[in-house]
């Protein structure tokens, strides 16, 4: 059996794999930070949260519908609130200004909802409830070690695939290299746009189900989150879905595992700043590398290695 904190780090390290993809992509077709994107992963959390409480449905099983329920709330943000402005001539302040206004609906409306199942169902705990039941053990470790990895992989795969074997791969990418000239050979960019904030909410929606699992979840639980997935997302480069999967990934062990240490060695008081780990891991790789880790030149780094 390996050690609980390297299990903690795996799973948590491949959750932010699959949330900080997600952002990249909003952020890649409309350079905008989207602030909002944090209560998306917290409409999948809730939706695996209705669907295993009062369906009695499996936590895994839910995935597919929050990965549905969170890309329609993606694009209802793209559609009613960031094209409008856009189109208006908005500056990037003020987009982003309204994707902390459409956060804070977000937060008003899934307390509500929260306070409908309070009212309806007699729950309890539907503001801020435990892990959700329904995980599998296999060799002795929780079937999220394996789970969540393989769903990253897959995701990571998945949009590989998408981007460079399809004709709107081809699309996406030429709207996003040149907007305007992407119209003029005839793509629909506004389509385009729509379907890659679809996929971007889906990405954080069923990211919300494996947070659900391991750690519960609560009506604000994306917003808190979304400093940590903006660092891994800013990490990779804000501009590269696999630089993305990849600054997520060290965010997540790395807030984990530097957090396990750090209480062992100076106290338990130290648990009360983990959420800064991933800000100082930002910080410091910006400043060796200002273009993220996607940015390192691989291939002569191994050379200079062969060297030595």
């Amino acid at each position: 059996m390996l050690d609980p904190s390297i299990v903690a780090a795996i799973i948590y390290g491949s959750i932010f794999g699959i949330m900080s993809m997600g952002l990249t992509v909003t952020y890649l077709t409309t350079k905008v930070p989207n602030f909002a994107y944090g209560s998306i992963v917290t409409v999948g959390i809730y939706t695996s949260f209705t669907l295993t409480l009062l369906n009695k449905l499996n936590p895994y099983m839910s995935i597919p519908f929050a990965f549905v329920f969170g890309g329609l709330a993606s694009v209802a943000v793209y559609l009613l609130v960031l094209k409008p402005l856009t189109k208006r001539g908005s500056s990037l302040v003020t987009l982003m200004i309204a994707t902390l206004a459409v956060d804070t609906v977000f937060v008003g409306l899934i307390n509500i909802y929260a306070d409908y199942l309070t009212f309806r169902y007699r729950l309890i705990d539907d503001k801020l409830f435990v892990s959700l039941q329904g995980d599998f053990k296999l060799l002795g470790e929780p079937g999220l070690m394996y789970t969540a990895p393989a769903a990253l992989a897959i995701t990571t795969v998945g949009i590989y695939l998408l981007l460079t074997r399809t004709k709107f791969g081809i699309s996406t990418r030429a709207a996003v290299e040149n907007a305007n000239l992407a119209r003029t050979v005839g793509i629909n960019v506004s389509r385009v746009y729509t379907v890659s904030w679809f996929i971007a909410g889906g990405l954080a929606g069923m990211s919300g189900p494996f947070y659900a699992i391991d750690l519960g979840g609560s009506t604000d639980s994306g917003s808190l989150l979304i400093v940590e997935i903006f660092s891994a997302s800013v990490l990779g480069g804000l501009s590269s879905v696999y630089g993305a999967m990849i600054g997520g990934l060290l965010v997540g062990l790395t807030e984990i595992l530097v957090a396990v240490v750090g209480g062992h060695v100076l106290g338990s008081w130290f648990f009360a700043y983990q959420k800064g780990i991933p800000l100082v891991i930002m910080i410091v790789t910006l400043l060796i590398l200002p273009q993220g880790i996607v940015s390192l030149d691989w291939r002569r780094l191994l050379r200079w290695r062969r060297k030595q």
